[in-house]
């Protein structure tokens, strides 16, 4: 008896002594700082995509935020969350621009492309065009082409819906103009992707652009349309079939934690052929720094 009373209190104190041996590892790793990142919704929406591999690939908790970025300025805010803790901070922005040299240099900033984006042309799901050349697109957005009729739809005014977002970037929307002077003057103009896909919705002679990496709901009431017959698909950008495009990239300080470089460099890696590249449609960029 006294020896099953013995073998207890050894065991219970063995028990007691490792844990107090191995508590403090435990608290470590609970307590370590997340890598955090922060910014457009289109890049946001790439990395949400493949957080838990992530976060089991590196050993890393990640926190992303970005799904609000719908509302606004997603860029800017990637850029400023990227720079919070310049000094090996654990923090990366995400845009879905791409930044001029010159931005970068100043801002003293270091990119990491993600993916190409195609730019999805929108219009009403009730409209009877399906596909447009190039030409056609060009000029409903300058103003040239007014009413469906005159690309074979129904005789009703085409409502033009823009978002010329990051208007100093290079790319994005103007693969399809080159500035914001060249569109027409007629034209709903919106603050957010989410307005965008609002406005398209409700006017069914609306004509607009987002990205394919938007998360649309089942209920938008939104068609994608063919630009010189073909889609707005990965293989399309790579031969250059299809013309409308933007950058996915992350960014950060110019001297960024270890843990936030192997968090970005395993989702350049993650991205190719994966099936979040495949279901956006985007072209994984590889992991080249710029």
């Amino acid at each position: 008896m006294r020896s099953y009373k013995f073998s207890r209190y050894l065991i219970s104190l063995i028990t007691i002594t490792v844990g107090l041996v191995i508590s403090p590892q435990i608290y470590s790793i609970n307590n370590e700082v997340p890598v955090s990142g922060a910014g457009a919704h289109f890049s946001w929406t790439i990395m949400n995509d493949l957080q838990d591999k992530l976060e089991a690939t590196t050993g890393n908790k990640i926190k992303l935020f970005g799904r609000e970025s719908m509302l606004g300025a997603g860029c800017n805010a990637g850029i400023k969350h990227a720079l919070s803790k310049p000094e090996n901070g654990n923090t990366f922005g995400l845009v879905c621009c791409p930044l001029s040299n010159t931005e970068v240099d100043k801002k003293k900033l270091r990119v990491f492309p993600l993916a190409l984006e195609p730019i999805l042309i929108l219009t009403h799901s009730t409209n009877p065009v399906n596909d447009l050349s190039s030409q056609q697109v060009r000029d409903i957005f300058s103003g040239k082409i007014t009413n469906w009729k005159e690309v074979g739809g129904d005789d009703m005014a085409i409502v033009v819906v823009t978002r010329l977002h990051c208007k100093k970037r290079p790319g994005h929307w103007k693969t399809i103009l080159p500035n914001a002077k060249a569109f027409t003057q007629k034209r709903m103009n919106v603050k957010s992707a989410a307005d965008m896909v609002n406005r398209i919705s409700s006017f069914k002679g609306s004509f607009g652009h987002t990205g394919s990496a938007w998360l649309f709901n089942p209920d938008d009431k939104i068609k994608t349309l063919t630009v010189d017959g073909f889609k707005p698909t990965a293989k399309n950008l790579k031969t250059k079939n299809y013309p409308y495009y933007r950058q996915l990239s992350a960014v950060t300080s110019l001297k960024p934690s270890s843990d936030v470089l192997n968090v970005i460099t395993q989702a350049q890696k993650l991205l190719q052929g994966s099936i979040t590249a495949a279901r956006y449609e985007i072209l994984p960029l590889g992991v080249n720094e710029k």
